[in-house]
């Protein structure tokens, strides 16, 4: 595995952040959408009123599954972080020498 990651999926951090982003993009399009919301109900287009709910419903199914991957990710940071630490207080039982 290469020293210095290549894309954002190359270390669990860069996962993390690229998750976030995806996050902010879909909160942004959330905004978007609940003012072209009030646009449509304005002039009255039930059809694109209907499409918009519509994309609401999916942006909300998809932040659902973004929280959940930024969970499972900071988890993996975590627990990353806990076996490299022990790891790092345990001594190296391969270059331990017998006093027998």
């Amino acid at each position: 595995m290469p020293d210095k990651p290549e894309t954002p999926f190359d270390s669990i951090e860069g996962a993390y952040e690229y998750v976030s982003l995806l996050c902010q993009a879909l909160e942004e399009s959330r905004t978007s959408v609940q003012e072209d919301i009030a646009k449509a109900h304005e002039i009255g287009a039930t059809r694109r009123l209907d499409a918009l709910k519509l994309v609401t419903y999916k942006l909300d199914r998809l932040e659902d599954h973004l929280f959940a991957s930024r969970r499972l990710l900071n988890d993996l940071r975590t627990l990353r972080r806990l076996l490299l630490e022990e790891r790092r207080g345990e001594p190296d039982e391969t270059n331990v020498e017998d006093d027998e």
